[in-house]
């Protein structure tokens, strides 16, 4: 009888737990969700605080270097840094539509004088692919494919998607690509500091003087927001902070309007491009880092060398700013350079122009050439492919 007993109270126990399984509310995903806000609002603290911080101190562009320098410095300290997908999606549009703002009608005048410039920057892209590419070929004994994919000069997604589908070097790739885009992002504008060509201060567009219309502020988000669609479904590279940046210079370079966004919404934009930058170092270790960290300064300072070649040709014969140049063909990621440009009151439109057209050859003529050497020779087995020196 006790054992009979017995067993009905296991019975019902188990009937117990069974049902408080079946009607306990799902704890995981709210965990998940709360752990993710966490992270998420870490990483754009640890942003505002660099970028602030640059900016209290004077550094040209500070708040998106410092924004940049300090998430990098908190991924590979081991921080879960993260931006999510659709935070980074609005940061772009409201970017775009601070860019183009800055397009008045004597711009649009302005770009007739600009073939001959992009022409030059062409030459320096190939150029500048090529030395680069000898430089991780001979001085660190890359291999031929992974070589050409680290001195691409832009289009970062693009080449680390052709390592991956080639066999080369993907994570010496990525480390490479993602240092060079942090030097530039930290090293132009503390370069043209020293030849007083840099200012400092907040991300803004100087509003009109009667003020900011709200109707004009609602029809520059409404165009903005739909340029940056159309060029998203239609997979332009950059898609939505160009398209943004058109809307927004379209109802600008006409004339049609002449509100601007609020300095605090501009800069808030701009930290967290930073922190979306910066973020990249998140799957990176420093034993990693470490290990590539010759390569990946030794290309950047390569890159930069030829790209200073083509600015002082550009600067001597042709109508432009040294700053304006010097930021154009600066081998960083589009978006940040135009937003550096923008920072450093500069010419976002000029700058855009240009990195775009950089784009565009790079990423026709790298995924041919990586095509091409991916035919002529096998795929090397991994852990091979683009070792840093001492590794092999």
């Amino acid at each position: 009888m006790a054992l009979k007993q017995s067993k009905d109270l296991d019975a019902r126990d188990k009937r117990g737990m069974t049902l408080k399984l079946l009607y306990q509310p799902p704890m995981l995903p709210v965990f998940a969700l709360r752990q993710e806000t966490l992270e998420v609002g870490e990483t754009l603290l640890i942003a505002a605080a660099g970028g602030i911080t640059f900016v209290a101190i004077g550094v040209p562009a500070g708040l998106v270097s410092g924004s940049v320098l300090a998430v990098a410095t908190a991924a590979l300290a081991g921080r879960p840094t993260k931006v999510p997908p659709w935070l980074a999606r609005i940061c772009f549009v409201i970017i775009g539509m601070l860019l183009g703002a800055v397009v008045t009608p004597e711009t649009l005048v302005g770009i007739k004088t600009w073939p001959a410039s992009v022409a030059l920057l062409t030459v320096s892209t190939l150029c500048m692919t090529l030395a680069t590419t000898s430089y991780l070929r001979f001085a660190h004994g890359w291999d031929s494919l992974s070589a050409l994919l680290g001195a691409s000069p832009g289009a970062m997604a693009q080449v680390v998607a052709l390592a991956a589908e080639f066999g080369a070097d993907m994570r010496g790739v990525a480390i490479v690509q993602t240092v060079r885009v942090l030097v530039i992002t930290i090293g132009v504008p503390g370069g043209l500091a020293l030849f007083g060509f840099a200012t400092t201060g907040i991300v803004a567009v100087p509003p009109p003087p009667s003020g900011s219309s709200p109707y004009e502020l609602a029809l520059i988000a409404f165009a903005s927001s739909l340029g940056a669609w159309v060029m998203a479904r239609l997979r332009f590279p950059g898609g939505l902070l160009f398209g943004a940046m058109a809307g927004s210079a379209v109802l600008h370079g006409t004339g049609y309007v002449h509100a601007v966004l609020p300095w605090w919404v501009g800069s808030s934009a701009v930290v967290m491009l930073g922190a979306v930058v910066g973020a990249r170092f998140a799957n990176a270790t420093p034993r990693m880092l470490f290990g590539y960290i010759g390569a990946a300064l030794g290309s950047a300072a390569v890159a930069t060398a030829v790209a200073a070649c083509f600015v002082l040709i550009v600067t001597r014969y042709l109508p432009f700013r040294p700053a304006d140049v010097a930021i154009a063909f600066a081998p960083g990621a589009q978006d940040t350079m135009m937003v550096l440009a923008l920072a450093l009151r500069l010419d976002p439109v000029y700058v855009g122009a240009h990195q775009l057209a950089r784009w565009l050859v790079v990423t026709f003529s790298v995924a041919l050439s990586a095509r091409q050497i991916a035919r002529w020779k096998p795929k090397a087995s991994a852990g091979q492919v683009g070792q840093p020196d001492g590794e092999r």
